[in-house]
């Protein structure tokens, strides 16, 4: 039998909008269909860290999207004051001494870090344009190795990695995954994407989706279809 209340955990909606007052509607909007929602920077520089409170006190999970990276005392006093929001994931940067600053910061608070390996806005040419002497899949191998002997509990990856990075760390590491796109849909700035059904087989645990459900003429009906898609993919 087909466990929808799992197939929606397992979605996490990215509220990309410009003010914590649209991205309140939206969660409103949505209703009971989302238990679990992102705040990236645009939101947490428009309110959305109240917001995020709110959410929090309300029963649902929030993912802040923050992705720290600084000198590593920066990093641990952040990623400190992050754990005392209540928030369920908080990622950082994916370079050896950040990662280690914010598991340090975050301590035996329930936050689970989330280290980003490389953007799904970046291919083998961004890398290259940035000096990287690695193309995207042995930078993203590297990183996930770095972030597991940090004792980081998950990666940001694409989907098109999981099913490498499931085999190269096993079972104990979380993969969440964003650039994710219904067929036939529009990917707009993203180059690494991949259908929400594909990325469950493929070894993700949670799918972050924004645009095509916040951007849909029907967001409520447009994140039911994406949890009836997971849930058939479990």
């Amino acid at each position: 039998m087909t466990d929808i209340t799992a197939a929606r955990d397992k979605l996490i909606v990215a509220l990309d909008l410009p003010s914590a007052a649209d991205a309140e509607k939206m969660a409103a909007r949505l209703g009971d269909t989302v238990g679990f929602y992102k705040i990236g920077l645009e939101l947490a520089y428009g309110g959305g860290l109240g917001l995020a409170g709110d959410l929090i006190k309300s029963g649902k999970k929030v993912f802040l999207d923050l992705k720290l990276h600084d000198i590593g005392n920066t990093v641990a006093r952040a990623a400190a004051q992050v754990a005392g929001l209540g928030a369920t994931f908080l990622t950082v940067h994916a370079y050896p001494q950040t990662m280690r600053a914010a598991r340090q910061g975050v301590g035996a608070s329930p936050v689970k870090l989330l280290a980003v390996t490389v953007m799904t806005s970046y291919d083998n040419a961004d890398l290259a344009e940035a000096g990287f002497a690695l193309g995207v899949k042995d930078l993203v191998a590297k990183r996930a190795l770095q972030a597991q002997a940090a004792g980081v509990e998950g990666l940001i990856l694409s989907a098109e990695e999981a099913q490498a990075m499931r085999a190269l760390l096993g079972p104990g590491m979380l993969l969440v995954t964003p650039g994710i796109r219904q067929a036939g849909g529009d990917i707009a700035d993203q180059k690494r994407v991949m259908t929400p059904s594909r990325a469950i087989a493929a070894g993700a645990d949670h799918l972050v989706v924004g645009r095509p459900i916040t951007q849909a003429p029907d967001p409520r009906a447009a994140a039911v279809a994406i949890v009836a898609e997971i849930a058939g993919a479990q």
